[in-house]
């Protein structure tokens, strides 16, 4: 008799694909009665080699199916919690919570704007934790990823003014209006901001400024807040107060109308939005402090100086 043979997953090979001839002690009654009933005779061998195959097979075959949703859940969890951590100020673990994000997106074109936004996340958070050339990094990817998007522009310009090099966030808030269009209101006050920073073109951010505030018709804070700051570089303190004193005090009501949702609303989503409010009025409070301190309002200036030190007013974290 020859000597048993093993498949390639190590199992013996059933006696059917032997090819000597039936033993004299096979089963004829078993053979019948699977030859009745139009099926083979059943053995554990055989059963086991099912099973086996079975769990091979079905994975290949269910995997590519459910693997969409199973990427959407981990991608929504991850979010979730970087959200909660960086209500929080945790920004080192809600980055590897991006991080993990952005490696369970979808890995064709479909996932590319969504990775895009996420990078651009993800640089925002190591601007914060200190980390700019880390954000710069980031950016530079989310740009190459979404070469139209225009966020990706406006992050680089943010990470290369932490980093002193105003050259290149001029460049870089130049292309974010190119691509958003000339009248973009956003990206109008987002070059007129990175001038201010760099301290050059002053006139001209001025110009887009007041456009901006042409083009959004709410007397947005924040852009309120962008044109007392170039004012005050520009030395017409009076008008760069009455500009601050409207934003800081707009910005003030928006916070305390997101205090009234505290116990209302996802706590982490809360935090969240409270400590991004209370980093846009850091920096409105410390230009109003500068505005102040040069119309020789001192105490004013300190007390401002001092509330938005308090709610996370730093220029190496980007928070100026």
């Amino acid at each position: 008799m020859a000597a048993t043979q093993y498949d390639r997953l190590g199992f013996p090979i059933p006696a059917e694909f032997d090819p000597l001839p039936v033993e004299p002690t096979f089963n004829r009654a078993a053979a019948s009665r699977g030859s009745r009933n139009g099926q083979r005779p059943s053995s554990p061998k055989r059963m086991l080699l099912a099973a086996v195959a079975g769990l091979v097979i079905a994975p290949l075959v269910l995997f590519p199916a459910v693997m969409p949703a199973v990427r959407e859940a981990v991608v929504e969890w991850s979010l979730r919690r970087a959200i909660a951590h960086e209500g929080r100020g945790y920004l080192g673990w809600a980055v590897k919570d991006v991080s993990r994000a952005i490696d369970w997106i979808d890995p064709s074109d479909a996932g590319r704007e969504q990775r895009s936004r996420l990078l651009c996340w993800r640089a925002m958070l190591q601007i914060e934790d200190h980390r700019a050339r880390q954000g710069l990094s980031d950016a530079d990817r989310a740009a190459g990823t979404a070469p139209t998007a225009v966020q990706p522009q406006r992050v680089r310009a943010l990470a290369l003014s932490v980093l002193g090099d105003f050259d290149g966030a001029l460049e870089a808030a130049q292309m974010a209006v190119g691509l958003a269009g000339e009248g973009d209101p956003e990206a109008l006050n987002h070059r007129a901001y990175m001038r201010a920073l760099a301290n050059r073109d002053l006139e001209a951010a001025l110009d887009d400024i007041n456009r901006a505030l042409e083009g959004s018709g709410e007397g947005s804070p924040e852009f309120l807040d962008t044109r007392g700051y170039v004012l005050h570089l520009l030395g017409r303190q009076q008008e760069a107060l009455d500009d601050l004193n409207i934003a800081v005090g707009a910005a003030q009501d928006d916070r305390r109308r997101l205090l009234l949702l505290a116990g209302h609303v996802d706590e982490d989503e809360f935090a969240y939005r409270l400590r991004a409010t209370d980093h846009g009025l850091a920096v409105m409070l410390h230009h109003r402090g500068l505005a102040c301190q040069a119309l020789g309002l001192a105490a004013q200036a300190e007390q401002d100086f001092a509330t938005a030190k308090n709610k996370g007013f730093d220029p190496s974290a980007g928070v100026w």
